[in-house]
């Protein structure tokens, strides 16, 4: 009966050599170098082999157990645990609760091999990694801005958490506008429009996360939603709608990666930068970026576009001031009155219009805290400055006779997200304005 050796590659290729050695058609030390070992490995795999043959180059310990492997009966021990107790935990965390609840200290890739020899597959599927490419900078300044929220200890790990709002032109990585916040939301995006605005211009396009006060992430509609087709943006989106810019989700974080290195850079530079500045505030720290920071940072860190010139188009304090806004939907009531939640506008007769009562009207609050009232493209009304707060949505209480999967989401002062309008004001009613 024959006998079967079994080698691996490197053991065969040794035996090559060996057979020249042993015609002596090659020296022992020159098979030693082809070998990869010393020239004393090599006398000792030469004698081997002349005294067994090729059975003596095989590894000694093929096929045989392991000294610390774990017996048979531990094996099937820990496979009838995992199927009558733990079917429901995960690799890792069967392996804790061996150890903790059973007195088995056994490594996680020996319990992962048992389970899937035993057929028992994952809790969960793991993906595989997916296929990324690299997406080449847009060619002029100004065709595309990215802008993020970094949350992070800025002022020192004593000091609270803020969040430093940034954007950046995608063609030269130059920092077009920045500021802290104490988290990241719809007023800090607002308002560091307003600075990107004011120093550069208006961008082509802005390409950006599905942070809510950026993105509709809920898949609800309302009724009004319904009757128009389409699905209001936010507050961020409804400017940037009126801006004619174009807004780019990112559905991943490497698809934004220059945005993120650029947040990791200010992490590394502007913490240490501002501790020696001794800033501490925020108003403080936005003060000093603006005036200090963002050009030395655009000096050493931004590149040269393929094309000269700049896609940003012009706009006027005026146009800016106005349009970058929170925007509430309203009616007049009978006594020519806007109320939004605890706030009462009152409108003077106009010189074509005595009253404006039951007419939709479109009321904005400015960065600035005043707020004015629009008609189809007039300015009808005015209001004294008050604090800015965060928009939000909320469901409505339940109603008798609805059921969870019927109930609306409440379009309220304050609990907003506007419809769409290019034009500047929104025909479509918001309900509960009152």
């Amino acid at each position: 009966m024959k006998e079967l050796i079994t080698l691996s590659r490197r053991e065969a290729q040794r035996m090559q050599v060996l057979e020249q050695v042993i015609r002596k058609s090659l020296s022992l030390k020159a098979g030693a170098t082809l070998m990869k070992v010393c020239y004393r490995q090599a006398k000792r795999l030469a004698a081997r082999y002349r005294k067994e043959g090729p059975k003596g180059l095989a590894h000694r310990r093929r096929g045989r157990a392991a000294p610390n492997a774990l017996g048979l009966e531990i094996r099937e021990r820990v496979l009838a645990l995992h199927r009558e107790v733990y079917s429901q935990f995960n690799d890792t965390h069967f392996v804790e609760m061996l150890e903790e609840r059973e007195g088995l200290r056994i490594g996680r890739e020996t319990v992962r091999r048992w389970l899937r020899e035993a057929g028992i597959r994952p809790k969960r599927r793991r993906r595989p990694p997916q296929h990324r490419s690299r997406r080449p900078r847009r060619p002029q300044i100004g065709l595309l801005m990215q802008w993020d929220g970094s949350p992070h200890h800025w002022l020192g790990p004593e000091r609270p958490m803020a969040s430093l709002i940034h954007a950046a032109d995608d063609a030269t990585g130059t920092v077009l506008g920045a500021l802290f916040r104490p988290q990241e939301d719809a007023i800090g995006y607002l308002r560091l429009l307003d600075m990107v605005l004011r120093r550069h211009g208006v961008p082509a396009a802005v390409y950006q996360d599905r942070h809510s006060a950026l993105f509709r992430n809920d898949n609800h509609w309302s009724h009004e939603e319904e009757l128009a087709g389409v699905r209001f943006p936010t507050h961020v989106g409804r400017v940037l709608q009126e801006l004619s810019t174009e807004t780019i989700p990112s559905f991943s974080p490497q698809g934004k990666g220059r945005i993120e290195r650029q947040g990791g850079t200010f992490q590394d530079r502007l913490i240490a930068e501002m501790a020696l500045a001794n800033i501490t505030a925020i108003d403080q720290a936005n003060a000093w970026l603006e005036a200090v920071y963002l050009d030395r940072f655009n000096a050493r860190f931004a590149k040269r576009p393929e094309l000269s010139g700049t896609a940003f188009r012009k706009i006027n304090a005026a146009q800016r001031y106005q349009l970058v806004s929170f925007a509430y939907e309203a009616t007049v009531a009978n006594d020519n009155t806007v109320r939004l939640g605890g706030l009462i506008i009152d409108l003077p007769p106009g010189p074509r219009r005595r009253s404006y009562a039951r007419r939709r009207v479109l009321v904005r609050q400015h960065l600035d805290g005043p707020w004015t009232v629009w008609l189809e493209g007039q300015c009808i009304g005015h209001h004294g400055p008050t604090p800015l707060r965060e928009p939000f949505r909320s469901r409505r209480p339940h109603q008798p006779g609805e059921t969870r999967s019927t109930r609306h989401i409440l379009q309220v002062y304050y609990e907003t997200t506007p419809a769409p309008n290019p034009g500047g004001h929104f025909s479509l009613a918001v309900e509960g304005t009152s």
